[in-house]
C-alpha cells in the first residue's frame, strides 16, 4: 500500500472508517468524501483529508478527481437500512443507483479504472443453498438489496464499455469494532442486532425486540453470518490485486450462522449482564437464513477471518460500546 492513494466514499461511516484506518496503517494515502449524514468526523484518522460533500454533486466529484490522482475508489456511501428500504423503495433504488453511477462515471472520466463496491448479501433473498456461493440466484427480497444489484449490473457494463474493473464484495453482517478502541459502530437510528443487544444490556437503549420467532430455523429466529469489520476491511484491500486482470464478485463472511437468540446469549456471556428483550412480528423482507460461502475469496486472495468466533466479535463491540455509550460523542 505504500505510496498508493485511494478515494473512500462514505469513509466516515462504520465499515468505511475501518477500511480507512486499515489503509493508513498499511502506508496508503487516503482521501474521504462523506456528507456526514451517517458518518462521523471523529471516525476519520488524523492526517486523512475529509471532504464534506454529497457524492450526488457530480461537479464536486470531478473536482476531487482532478485534484488527486487515485489508484482506486472504495465506494461505501449508500442508504443501507433494509426496513427503511421497504417503506421507501423508490428513494433507495433511485439514490443508491444514481450516486454509485456518479462516482463510477467520475472515476472513468479521470482514468481511475479500479472500483471496489460495498455490496450486500441481501442480493440473494431467500437462498436455496446454504452456505451461499457467488453463483447462487440473485433474487433480493427487499429494495435495499435490489438497489445494490442494479449497481452491480451497471458496473458490469462499465467494465465492458470503459474498462472499469470492479470488485463487488457481497458481505454479510458487519460487526465488532477496532480492538484498540479508536473507532467503532455509531448509527442513529441503529438497526444492527449486536449494538442493539449491547445497548439493551447497558441500559442505554430500550429492551431488544426479536422480530419473528416462527422462522424455519432450530430456535425459530433468523440466522445470520457475522463478519468482523476489520476482516471486511482486509478483504477490501486484498481484492485490489485481482482487478489487474478482470472484474470480480466475492461473498465475504465467516461461513458460520448464528441465530438472534444465540447472539443475545453471546452478549450476555461477554458482558456478564442480561439482555432485556421481547418478541415482535417478522419484518418485511427478512430472509430466514443468510450464511456466506467465502471459499472463492479465500482461494483467490488468501483471505481468512481473524475474528471467526462470535464471542470474539462481540467482545470488541462490547469494549467500544461500554466505553463509548454515546458513540463518538464520548470519545475524548
Amino acid at each position: 500500500m505504500q505510496g498508493r492513494r485511494f478515494l473512500v466514499t462514505g469513509g466516515a461511516g462504520y465499515v468505511g472508517s475501518h477500511l480507512v484506518l486499515t489503509l493508513v496503517e498499511r502506508g496508503a494515502e487516503v482521501v474521504v468524501i462523506d456528507d456526514l449524514r451517517q458518518g462521523h468526523r471523529a471516525a476519520v484518522p488524523p492526517g486523512v483529508a475529509l471532504i464534506e460533500e454529497s457524492i450526488a454533486d457530480r461537479r464536486r466529484l470531478a473536482e476531487v478527481f482532478a485534484a488527486w490522482r487515485f489508484d482506486a475508489v472504495f465506494h461505501f456511501a449508500a442508504l443501507s437500512l433494509v426496513g427503511e428500504s421497504m417503506r421507501d423503495p423508490l428513494r433507495y433504488c433511485s439514490e443508491n443507483l444514481s450516486t454509485s453511477l456518479a462516482v463510477a462515471d467520475a472515476a472513468v472520466k479521470a482514468g481511475c479504472l479500479r472500483f471496489v463496491l460495498s455490496s450486500t448479501a441481501a442480493l440473494f433473498g431467500n437462498p436455496k443453498q446454504v452456505p451461499i456461493p457467488e453463483e447462487a440466484e440473485l433474487a433480493p427480497t427487499n429494495a435495499y438489496g435490489d438497489s445494490k444489484l442494479m449497481v452491480e449490473k451497471a458496473l458490469g457494463w462499465a467494465d465492458q464499455v470503459h474498462g472499469l474493473r470492479s470488485a463487488c464484495l457481497r458481505y454479510f453482517n458487519a460487526a465488532g469494532a477496532d480492538p484498540a478502541g479508536r473507532i467503532g459502530e455509531d448509527h442513529e437510528p441503529e438497526s444492527h442486532l449486536i449494538p442493539l443487544a449491547i445497548g439493551a444490556a447497558l441500559g442505554t437503549r430500550p429492551p431488544l425486540t426479536v422480530f419473528g420467532t416462527d422462522y424455519p430455523t432450530p430456535d425459530g429466529t433468523c440466522i445470520r453470518d457475522y463478519v468482523h469489520v476489520l476482516d471486511l476491511a482486509d478483504a477490501h484491500v486484498r481484492v485490489l490485486d485481482r482487478l489487474d486482470g478482470r472484474s470480480v464478485r466475492y461473498n465475504v463472511g465467516n461461513g458460520t450462522g448464528y441465530s438472534v437468540k444465540q447472539v443475545i446469549e453471546a452478549v450476555e456471556r461477554v458482558s456478564g449482564r442480561a439482555v432485556p428483550h421481547g418478541f415482535g412480528p417478522r419484518r418485511a423482507g427478512d430472509p430466514s437464513v443468510l450464511v456466506a460461502s467465502s471459499a472463492k475469496l479465500r482461494a483467490e486472495t488468501g483471505w481468512a477471518p481473524r475474528y471467526a468466533a462470535l464471542d470474539d466479535i462481540v467482545r470488541t463491540a462490547w469494549a467500544w460500546h461500554s466505553a463509548h455509550p454515546r458513540g463518538f460523542a464520548d470519545r475524548g
